[in-house]
């Protein structure tokens, strides 16, 4: 397979066996059989069209709601990177997004537009293609509140657009056809006061940096909230605050967020997050799921 991948013509930079812990958030994990980081929509268009349809395919964005394991990424991992990023603002309020954009800078761009009802994105690590594929959301507001439309590439090249009733969206989870990679999306807000907004956007900030570790190596919510609970109530219920293992730890902070003290290797944080589970489901009878995604060989 490494031959045939290396065969193709690409614009954009292709690596075999590249490092992906320097690329998520909890700074652990395998490599990448390759990383493609493509240069355009055209050059990723072109690449998936050729690739092997049995090798499989992993779209990585900042890497924050990401364990990858130590045994690496089997096949393709794509990077979207700067071509990416671009905001434009259309008109009725909305805003015309690439999938490599933060989350802070779309909110920032709204706000410069008084758009209201996007400041939530704020509170978000991540890039929108991560928001579109998994419903992102934080405090009281999720992707499907906003997202107008999305533009995919779909495995064999062909490029889609998808509106959000098609995506099937409910709690972090969005029924994007299998190997597709999100490129862009429209989102909408409403009409409002750029000071208000930014206040807004402060609160949230500030709410983040007071509640989480934001400052460690982390991953971001570790499990979903179950229906009617609070995962970290749970865990916290299930005496886990600062539990650890090899190099990894229950923050002690917010116990939903995993931490790599320096050490950890993925497997430590996944073994972690299943005693967590497993105190959790003893300790209450709930059975909780994980929120962050887990990749690679083990």
């Amino acid at each position: 397979m490494s031959e045939d991948v290396s065969l193709l013509q690409v614009r954009g930079r292709l690596t075999e066996d590249a490092r992906l812990a320097p690329l998520v958030w909890f700074k652990a994990g395998g490599t990448a059989d390759w990383l493609f980081e493509p240069a355009d929509i055209d050059d990723l268009r072109a690449f998936l069209a050729e690739l092997d349809p049995a090798v499989p395919i992993m779209p990585l964005g900042l890497g924050s709601n990401l364990i990858v394991r130590d045994g690496g990424v089997p096949g393709v991992t794509i990077r979207l990177g700067k071509p990416f990023a671009k905001i434009e603002a259309e008109g009725d309020h909305m805003l015309r997004c690439g999938a490599g954009a933060h989350g802070v800078l779309i909110a920032s761009k709204a706000r410069d537009n008084g758009i209201a009802g996007l400041e939530f994105l704020r509170g978000i690590p991540g890039t929108l293609g991560g928001f579109v594929r998994m419903n992102g959301g934080a405090y009281g507001r999720e992707t499907a509140d906003v997202l107008v439309d999305c533009d995919v590439v779909l495995r064999d090249g062909s490029l889609k657009t998808l509106r959000v009733g098609e995506l099937g969206y409910t709690y972090r989870h969005s029924e994007l056809p299998e190997g597709s990679v999100v490129v862009g999306a429209r989102l909408k807000g409403e009409a409002g006061d750029p000071v208000e907004i930014g206040a807004e956007m402060d609160r949230i900030a500030q709410a983040r940096e007071e509640s989480q570790p934001v400052r460690t190596k982390t991953g971001g919510s570790t499990f979903k909230n179950p229906p009617g609970e609070k995962a970290w109530q749970l865990v916290d219920a299930a005496g886990c605050r600062g539990m650890t293992r090899g190099g990894a730890q229950v923050s002690e902070k917010h116990t939903n967020f995993l931490i790599n003290t320096g050490t950890a290797t993925s497997a430590d944080i996944e073994q972690l997050g299943e005693d967590v589970r497993a105190k959790v489901r003893d300790n209450s009878g709930i059975e909780l799921e994980w929120e962050i995604q887990r990749v690679g060989r083990k």
